[in-house]
Formats: structure tokens, sequence, C-alpha cells
């Protein structure tokens, strides 16, 4: 009998522009679809990482030829882990919007679905990346079994 095989990290560099997004999520769309469970993941990874992808084009201080890279995986333990790799080097930083801000919910949002998350430098010392760990939702029919 054959072992299941762990899918592989999708890699993508996009251009850091806000039209980008849409494509981030469209490829993340791609890969869940080769998942055998990975509708279970889709609505919560296309927010955040829709959302960590708008920040890191929003509050970049990187130049505008800089690449936003994007990589999936599969944890072996079945959480799937979203990065978002960008040139800037500024950290992130969890705050709380007041109700007539008309932005900084992003990060307040990525802390209360994700699994856990957290940042950390690039390999070479330019930038960061910024990861989530999503859990498979619980499907109803799972819960009646």
């Amino acid at each position: 009998m054959l072992a299941a095989r762990r899918p592989r990290m999708f890699v993508a560099r996009l251009d850091s522009e806000t039209e980008s997004t849409p494509l981030a999520r469209y490829l993340l769309r791609a890969y869940l679809s080769g998942l055998p469970i990975g509708e279970r993941y889709a609505d919560t990874a296309e927010l955040l990482l829709g959302e960590l992808f708008a920040n890191a084009v929003q509050h970049s201080d990187a130049p505008d030829d800089r690449h936003i890279e994007i990589r999936f995986d599969l944890t072996p333990d079945r959480l799937l882990r979203l990065e978002v790799h960008d040139a800037d080097s500024g950290h992130p930083t969890l705050r709380t919007a007041g109700p007539d801000d008309e932005h900084g919910r992003g990060l307040f949002l990525v802390n209360e679905l994700a699994h856990r998350w957290g940042y950390s430098p690039r390999p070479g010392g330019i930038g960061k990346f910024i990861w989530v760990l999503v859990a498979p939702a619980v499907t109803p029919s799972l819960l009646t079994a």
C-alpha cells in the first residue's frame, strides 16, 4: 500500500499592488482544490491571505518594483500554513480600531481567525514574512457522525 504524499509547497511572486490581491486568493483556491479537504480551509484562508496581502501592499516602505511572495503549505498536522513575504522592515502591530476608523482591522481579524500567527525576518536580511496557520473548519456532518 502506498502512503499518502504530502502536497508540495506553492510559491509565487506577485506585483506589489492592490490589484494583485484577487490573484493571490485565486492561486490559493487553486492550491486548495488539489487537497482532499481543501474546501474546509477555503473561507478563512482566503480572508486571511487577502488581509495579509493588502497590508503588505499598503504598509510597505519597500521600492515599488519589489514583489510580494506568497507561500502555501500543508503541515504534517494538517494545518494550512500561509506566508506573505515583503521587503518592508516594519513589524506588524496588533491594535484596536475605533468605531469610526476605516482601516486597522486586518491584523485583528488575523489574530481572531488564525489558529496561530507570527512574523519573522526574511532569510538574507531584507524584509519580513508574516505566517498564519489555519485549521480546517469542522463540517456539520462530522459533528453528527
